[in-house]
Formats: structure tokens, sequence, C-alpha cells
């Protein structure tokens, strides 16, 4: 898969870096020239340039990327910037940092749902969770099993859990489902907020969008994807 990272400092970099190394293309991307020479032989491209210049954002390869990551953390005006000339390029998929809640709240307000905090997540987990199309988020319990959550396949949407018979088929098992739900932030605007439905019936109706916790082989998970 492709991505594009916006800022090199030091979750950027270790994200593209693991990224590269999965096999990934990865161009990563710092107005500091010295962070782009120092990196460019960890990352499948480098280039030094100023994320909030509309003409040279331009000129890249937005619509060819799997999602853009937006890691500038020491200028949030320059990475608000950016998301701003990322949405109206029409990016189709932008994960942001967000170091403050008041950021978070006016990046939500823009639109975007994906966020990363460095203080919290490490990029070697949010490169596990990039690595396979469909994933939301990736917690690896040994070198073989994880917890994921992905997007339910669509051919399982109006599928009750039993239909899908996933633990038979693939070895995977359902934990639990997150439901993404309407709800108002502190500025009156509406945004999407996830519940988690907790243990479910055999019965229960997958629904487009709903988020499935998987447990299972990373192998068996990624046939159940597929």
């Amino acid at each position: 898969m492709k991505f594009i990272v916006f800022g090199l400092g030091h979750f950027g970099y270790a994200l593209s870096a693991r990224l590269t190394s999965m096999g990934h293309e990865v161009l990563g991307i710092d107005k500091n020239f010295n962070r782009v020479e120092t990196f460019k032989e960890d990352i499948s491209h480098t280039i030094c340039m100023d994320s909030t210049d509309s003409i040279t954002v331009k000129g890249l390869p937005l619509k060819d990327s799997d999602a853009v990551i937006v890691s500038i953390g020491e200028d949030e005006g320059a990475s608000i910037m950016t998301i701003a000339l990322l949405k109206k390029l029409q990016v189709k998929r932008i994960i942001s940092r967000a170091t403050s809640s008041l950021q978070k709240t006016v990046l939500e307000a823009m639109g975007i749902t994906e966020f990363v905090d460095p203080e919290t997540e490490t990029a070697e987990r949010l490169a596990n969770t990039l690595d396979i199309k469909d994933v939301i988020d990736s917690f690896q319990i040994s070198d073989q099993y994880r917890i994921m959550e992905i997007t339910v396949p669509n051919r399982y949407i109006d599928y009750s859990i039993e239909k899908t018979d996933m633990l038979n088929k693939f070895r995977v098992t359902l934990l639990t489902i997150i439901r993404k739900v309407e709800e108002k932030n502190i500025l009156g605007i509406n945004k999407t907020s996830s519940k988690v439905l907790g243990v479910l019936p055999p019965n229960f109706i997958l629904e487009e969008g709903d988020v499935l916790v998987l447990f299972g082989d990373l192998k068996d998970i990624e046939k159940f994807i597929k």
C-alpha cells in the first residue's frame, strides 16, 4: 500500500520507517531539510517542503495514497492548515495527530474522524493497523495472535453473527462490536462517536459501518477480511 506522512519528528519518522520495512511505499515530508536528509535511507521517499503550500501539495500523489498521516506536532497551526488543504483536495483518508483536546475538537469540526496520540499510541501499533486494508486498530498479543478492529466486510452486512460462522470457517472469535452514533460536541456540531455494544447474541444483525473486534491468528483474520 501507499502512504504519505507529513512531519518527520520522532513519531512520524518511526511510523514511516516501520511502514517502509513492512514493504509499503511511503513518502515522508518535512520542511526541515536536515531531518529529510537524515532519514532518507530509512524511508521509501522523502521530500523537503512546506505542507501548507497549496501549489506543492497539489503536486503530490494524494489520490494514489491509501492514507495520508499528518504527524506535525510542534506547530498546531501548520497541522490544521495542512489538513484543511488536504480536505479541500478531497483526500479519501486522513489520519491526524492531535496534541490537545481543543485541536481535536477543531479537527472534528473539519470532518476528521481518525486521530493518533503519540503520548498513548506507538508508531509500531499504528503501522500494524495500516499494514492490512480495512483494519481500524490492532493490538499484538504475540508474534502470532492479535486483537483487531475491522470494518465489517460488505459480504456480511445484514448477516447475523451466527450466519457468518467466523469461528468455524476462519478460527476467528468476535469479542464485541463497535457501532457509530451521532451526537453533538461542545461546539454544538454533530459528530460521530463510537459505542461498544458488549456481549452480543448469535442472532444480532451486522450493519454497514459496524466495527468488529476480533481475536485470532493474523493469517486467519486476513482470510476473514478478504
